[in-house]
Parts: C-alpha cells; sequence; structure tokens
C-alpha cells in the first residue's frame, strides 16, 4: 500500500497540474473508499465550515477556490463540505478528483464529499469524464476505479445540527432525516425514487412537488420547502446542482434555502462569478466570492460537446 511518503508525492504531482500514473489512482481510490464507507449516509459538521458547489473537472479553479477559501493546512479548525459534480464537462476531471479524494485522506474529518448526479457511471459516460479517462490513460480502468469512489460518498452533511447541505434537494417520498439516514447508498444512482430525487430535485415557483423536465427527480416549491425545514428544525438548507451566475442565489425570497456554485466561468464561456458559503459558529454567513484563472490545462482548442 501507498506511504505517507507517496501521498505526499502525488499531491505535489497534481498541484503542478500534472497526471498520476494509473496504479496510483487505482491505489488512491482504494484508499478513499475505505475512508468514505466509514461515514454514514449524512455527515455531522461542526462549523467553521465552508460549502462549496459544483466543480465540474475545473481543476485550475478548484485550486483558486482553496486559496480564496483557506488551505486546510493553514486552517485547522475549517471544514470544507463540497456538495457533489466534482467530474464532466471540465477539462480536467480527472486531477479534480484525484485532488479532493488526496485530501479526504488527508483530512477526514475536515473534509466532506456530498455525492452528485454526476458522481454516477451512466452520466459520466454521456458528459465527459469517461471520455477523459479513456483518452489519458488509453482505457477504462481509472474511470471504473472512480466510480466505485462514487459509491461509497456520503448523500448529504448536517451543519451544526441545523443546515442541511445536499446536491440537489427535496424528495416527496422524504420528510425526515432520518429516512436519508435509511437509503442504501452503495450503488450506481437509481433513475427514480427519493436517493435520486436528493441528487436530482430543483427549487421552483411551483407549489408543491412537480415532475421535472431533467427527467429525474423533481420541482420543489417554497410550500414542501419551508414545511421539510420545520418538521426537520432547520434554519438552511444549502444545495448546488443549478448554475446561478453571482455564484449563489437564494430561493423564494427567503434566506432558508441557497444554491451555490463554484466553477467560474462555467465551461470556460459561461462567464459567470463562483462563491464559497463561509458559515462561523456565532450563526453569521459569509460569501466569499472569486473568478477563473487563466491556466486551465486545455490539451485541446476544441469546446467539448457535452456542455449542457
Amino acid at each position: 500500500m501507498p506511504s505517507l511518503n507517496d501521498i505526499k508525492e502525488w499531491e505535489e504531482k497534481l498541484r503542478r497540474k500534472e497526471l498520476l500514473p494509473a496504479s496510483a489512482m487505482k491505489h488512491l481510490c482504494l484508499l478513499a473508499s475505505d475512508v468514505l464507507l466509514a461515514e454514514g449516509n449524512i455527515r455531522t459538521v461542526h462549523s467553521p465550515a465552508a460549502i462549496c458547489g459544483d466543480i465540474h473537472g475545473q481543476f485550475a479553479d478548484l485550486l483558486e477556490l482553496f486559496r480564496v477559501g483557506g488551505e486546510l493546512s493553514d486552517n485547522p479548525d475549517l471544514t470544507y463540505v463540497f456538495l457533489g459534480d466534482f467530474v464532466d464537462r471540465g477539462y480536467a476531471s480527472i486531477q479534480t478528483f484525484a485532488y479532493l479524494m488526496l485530501l479526504k485522506i488527508k483530512y477526514p474529518e475536515r473534509l466532506v464529499l456530498v455525492r452528485g448526479n454526476h458522481e454516477s457511471r451512466q452520466v459520466t459516460t454521456v458528459y465527459g469524464f469517461y471520455d477523459e479517462c479513456q483518452k489519458k490513460y488509453g482505457g477504462a480502468d481509472v474511470w471504473r476505479a472512480c466510480t466505485e469512489v462514487f459509491d461509497c460518498l456520503p448523500i448529504a452533511a448536517i451543519i451544526d445540527d441545523e443546515m442541511l447541505c445536499l446536491h440537489g434537494g427535496l424528495s416527496p417520498a422524504i420528510r425526515r432525516l432520518d429516512q436519508i439516514r435509511l437509503i442504501r447508498r452503495k450503488r450506481e444512482v437509481p433513475v427514480d425514487g427519493p436517493y435520486c430525487d436528493l441528487l436530482w430535485s430543483d427549487p421552483d415557483a411551483a407549489s408543491g412537488f412537480v415532475v421535472s423536465p431533467r427527467g429525474a427527480g423533481y420541482l420543489y416549491g417554497g410550500d414542501v420547502t419551508r414545511e421539510f425545514m420545520h418538521l426537520n428544525k432547520l434554519s438552511l438548507i444549502a444545495r448546488a446542482h443549478q448554475l446561478t451566475y453571482t455564484g449563489y442565489k437564494y430561493h423564494f425570497d427567503e434566506q432558508g434555502l441557497v444554491t451555490m456554485w463554484s466553477a467560474p466561468n462555467y465551461c470556460y464561456r459561461c462567464g459567470n462569478l463562483a462563491a464559497i458559503l463561509r458559515l462561523f459558529p456565532d450563526k453569521s454567513r459569509q460569501f466569499v466570492l472569486f473568478h477563473e484563472v487563466e491556466d486551465q490545462d486545455s490539451t485541446s482548442s476544441v469546446m467539448p460537446v457535452y456542455f449542457m
């Protein structure tokens, strides 16, 4: 098994934006899976914390996120919560996911990686991650190893017992947090049902739950959001899953449900800001905004065809 020196060497290579050997990637996936499987479906977190939205393979921007938000090595009290969609669409999904796995191994209690709808076999074969693995490693072995890690990711996190973090949103089949804790998560994301809904659903002006035009999950209104928050004694639901041009967006003219987005200039053409939400023990909140960096490590001048 890899030594501490191996881990250090891998981190240095990734920070130089280099690709790890396939053997190192497979070892990293095994180590990360062991750490993640020890966690429950809902990870318990205490503030101070930083919540981050979609990354989508924009590795240079992920390094910028840690620069503006604070490196884990320099902030021993800070916990990062990432809300999924680490891969697909960007130029460097492999380095992005490898770096997050490495940090998870180094700081298991201070980095939370929540599963997004793109952490699945079905989605990554369409939107870029599978193709990237084929191109950079000459086969699908690394992709298969990473998808095994996807199955180990928790579904949500709860900060200070009152702030729920997840990728998509609510489900008509879930009224209590304990129902999320009972989901069998170590599997491919199903095409319907509560597990699917939590990763695919979006807030909407409609009341109640309406079938989503995405083809999975639901649109959910302010009425069911307020009811869910009241039943579970929540002060905030933080989710990702939707591009917001200002980096974050509150819904329903309130500050109880917020969408976070942490991939600046999404797909290298949207021109949006990215954001991190800092949460403090005194219950205050601070949005940290940042722009894209110039060096995106593109090996091709051609825009990915899987832009959505």
